[in-house]
């Protein structure tokens, strides 16, 4: 089952960074945030990815172009025109497929863009700035049990700040470390989908988040995983910040590989 990654935005909130690079190569732990999302998949037996590039794409193709000799002990020999012996490696077993799908695409016509590359089956979708310890494996049975053509994970964000636990006269009797934000649940991405979502997508100016899930709701044919664990997106360095306190900690959450 193939898995397409969204990669193409600008960044723009996060742009002390993404001035020089797309999201989803901002470094967590020494690694892009892409990596850690394909690990998750990878983890639950998920590794063709076709991840759809735009805004400084030459990057992850590059990245991707030597990620084998990155991940190798190697030995250039220079005396023998330049022979370079690769001892052992650690590379993933993944396959994947870097798709230009233009600059300013927005996220429908990037998964549009993609079709080619999915064909005729299910297949996973989700963006290339946001992290969870979503169940895979859960979260595909959960599609294949209700039988609509589209399942979005849904998550309950954080609240930003911590809040005071009051009794009615005002008396604290505690604090609570960033609750659940104001009980909503949010697409937090993580979609499995039928090839007859594309239907609804109609070119590059359509956004996936709009047209596409509002009709597919209208249709009785969009259902929501809901998931009660972790979830972080990177929109801001305050979130790039928040991961890579975690990933530093050895408590990464999103973490299920060993």
């Amino acid at each position: 089952m193939k898995v397409i990654i969204l990669a193409g935005g600008y960044g723009t909130r996060i742009s002390e960074e993404s001035h020089l690079k797309p999201k989803p190569m901002i470094e967590i732990g020494e690694r892009p945030i892409l990596w850690h999302i394909m690990k998750i998949y990878s983890h639950y037996g998920f590794g063709d990815f076709v991840i759809c590039l735009g805004y400084k794409g030459y990057c992850i193709k590059e990245y991707f172009a030597h990620y084998f000799l990155h991940e190798s002990d190697v030995t250039f020999d220079f005396r023998d025109r330049n022979r370079r012996v690769v001892h052992q490696h650690s590379a993933e077993p993944w396959a994947v497929t870097l798709v230009n799908t233009g600059i300013d695409t927005m996220t429908g016509g990037r998964v549009k863009r993609g079709r080619e590359y999915v064909g005729d089956e299910t297949f996973m979708l989700t963006y290339g700035d946001g992290v969870a310890d979503v169940d895979i494996s859960k979260l595909l049975a959960f599609h294949r049990s209700h039988g609509k053509l589209a399942t979005v994970t849904s998550t309950q964000p954080g609240g930003r700040f911590g809040a005071l636990d009051l009794t009615a006269d005002s008396q604290v009797r505690g604090f609570q470390e960033k609750p659940k934000g104001d009980g909503s649940w949010v697409n937090g991405g993580f979609f499995v989908l039928e090839p007859g979502v594309l239907d609804y997508i109609e070119g590059d100016a359509t956004l996936f988040e709009r047209e596409p899930l509002e009709h597919l709701a209208r249709d009785g044919e969009l259902m929501a995983y809901r998931h009660s664990g972790f979830w972080q997106p990177m929109d801001t360095i305050r979130d790039r910040n928040l991961l890579e306190d975690l990933w530093k900690s050895g408590r990464a959450p999103w973490k299920t590989w060993d």
